[in-house]
């Protein structure tokens, strides 16, 4: 199918809501995903798009029962769209820079097992120490886009990409086999990892470290329960369910403790997943008060306690510290 000829009239009526939603079916793919990553429902993502092409007088995307194609139009207006992005990201910038109470809504991204445990019920300090903040919380799996102002602040297990980021590195946190306290008391000192009820990833999270890490030294474990929920894992273990693999710090929040294990299984214990926590920011938008007032706040509650406060660094387009 040949694209339509663009028609002028009606471009006036060009929305940059419409536009958000075009860049946002073509990076995903889906119309469905698109609704996630903006956080409305499909069918708001599809009357927008319609709006769009209507403005535009041609056709962005062909519609199956399979999905949705890009046209040859949606390519040839695509770096349009992401120019318009980039002047509204820089139109945001421009007029937060003129901020200088520490009031306002601060978003931040990050896992839901890290804001179950260690985030949500510190927040308490930060409104006692700056009532005028209002934070939202986006505690999902999906990795939030900091240059496209999809959050403004995030914590993050791997280290982060885009010149335009400063990245701080708080802890580095080793996973521990863990269990309730009673349950941990009836086991004693383990000897043989293949004898214990687990607690696992289900299996769309097979790349998972901890799954991996499973998968290795308990080839056949008997996996009670596979939940890639982490509250639920974690609320299963508490209630004796079975062994759980989970970082360090969340043991004393849920309750449980770690595993006395054998001599022998040192080297498997040794070779448990270890993960980095970094703290992202934008380089423009970090140094606004109310995204540094959260930025420290994170920063002081998460680093351990002596460790030297190091300055936030500049992060290369491969990822690499500058």
């Amino acid at each position: 199918m040949q694209p339509r000829p663009a028609k002028t009239q009606g471009l006036e009526s060009v929305r940059w809501d419409d536009v958000r939603v075009f860049l946002a079916v073509q990076r995903s793919g889906s119309l469905g995903q698109a609704a996630l990553r903006l956080g409305v429902d499909t069918s708001t993502v599809s009357r927008r798009l319609s709006a769009l092409e209507e403005a535009l007088g041609v056709r962005l995307f062909e519609r199956a029962r399979d999905g949705i194609e890009p046209t040859r139009m949606a390519e040839l207006v695509l770096p349009a769209c992401e120019a318009m992005e980039a002047s509204q990201a820089e139109l945001v910038r421009a007029a937060a820079s003129a901020e200088t109470a520490i009031e306002g809504v601060v978003r931040v991204s990050m896992a839901p097992g890290l804001a179950d445990a260690l985030i949500a019920p510190r927040l308490v300090r930060l409104r006692q120490r700056h009532p005028g903040l209002r934070i939202e919380l986006d505690a999902s799996a999906r990795v939030l886009d900091l240059t496209r102002h999809e959050a403004d602040l995030a914590l993050r297990s791997v280290k982060p990409q885009g010149a335009d980021l400063v990245a701080l590195k708080l802890v580095t946190t080793t996973w521990v086999l863990a269990a309730a306290p009673g349950h941990a008391r009836a086991l004693g000192r383990v000897d043989d990892l293949r004898a214990l009820a687990w607690i696992a990833w289900d299996r769309d999270f097979t790349s998972f470290g901890p799954s991996r890490w499973l998968a290795r030294h308990v080839p056949r474990a008997d996996v009670v329960l596979r939940t890639s929920h982490v509250a639920a894992q974690l609320a299963a273990a508490r209630s004796g369910l079975g062994v759980v693999l989970a970082p360090e710090p969340y043991l004393a929040v849920h309750g449980l403790v770690p595993l006395q294990v054998a001599r022998g299984l040192q080297g498997a214990v040794s070779a448990l997943p270890r993960d980095d926590l970094w703290l992202v920011g934008h380089r423009v938008l970090r140094e606004l008060p109310r995204v540094a007032a959260v930025w420290d706040f994170l920063r002081d509650e998460l680093r351990p306690a002596g460790r030297s406060r190091e300055p936030p660094r500049k992060v290369s387009r491969d990822g690499s510290p500058r």
